[in-house]
């Protein structure tokens, strides 16, 4: 168990290995299912990482209606999928910065009612809410990913549910 300072909130982190899209799919399925309106949730991680297949399982976990299929926003830089708590993805991987956040006015969906789940997150970290949900997820050699997942305060019981569903360290 680790912990790093973000803003003046302290986030606790957990890690663990995935070896499979199965378990991708398992760990995408529970963050969707445990989501509550206004929940963020920050994916970073290298080209080919996995972060649209999470956010696909992720969706899935919301009970989405079947006929959106998730697909990387990355030219559109978000999607809005429609639902009981609906999801708005995001990928800042084309953008600068946080201006280029704020200018296309993105960083007020962040206080919805829905579920936001942001790729390439860093690239506009210092406006990210106080209270998230980060994942950084990275490619092994072996083609496992390791994925560091970390908590501020609002999201703690999620990570305590995460480490017992998931056996997380």
């Amino acid at each position: 168990m680790a912990y790093i300072a973000v803003f003046d909130e302290i986030m606790e982190c957990s890690s663990f290995n995935i070896e499979s899209i199965d378990q991708t799919t398992a760990l995408g399925r529970f963050l969707g299912g445990k989501a509550q309106p206004g929940f963020v949730y920050c994916l970073d991680g290298d080209l080919g990482a996995g972060k649209t297949t999470l956010t696909q399982a992720i969706a899935a976990g919301l009970k989405l209606d079947d006929g959106n299929y998730i697909s990387s926003p990355s030219f559109a830089i978000m999607h809005e999928y429609p639902g009981e708590i609906p999801l708005y993805h995001m990928d800042f991987y084309r953008l600068h910065d946080a201006d280029d956040v704020i200018a296309l006015g993105f960083d007020e969906y962040f206080y919805r009612q829905g579920l936001t789940v942001i790729e390439w997150s860093k690239r506009a970290s210092e406006i990210l809410p106080e209270q998230l949900l980060t994942i950084t997820i990275t490619l092994n050699h072996n083609n496992s990913r390791t994925l560091k997942i970390c908590a501020t305060s609002q999201y703690l019981s999620l990570l305590k549910d995460l480490r017992a569903q998931f056996s997380l360290k």
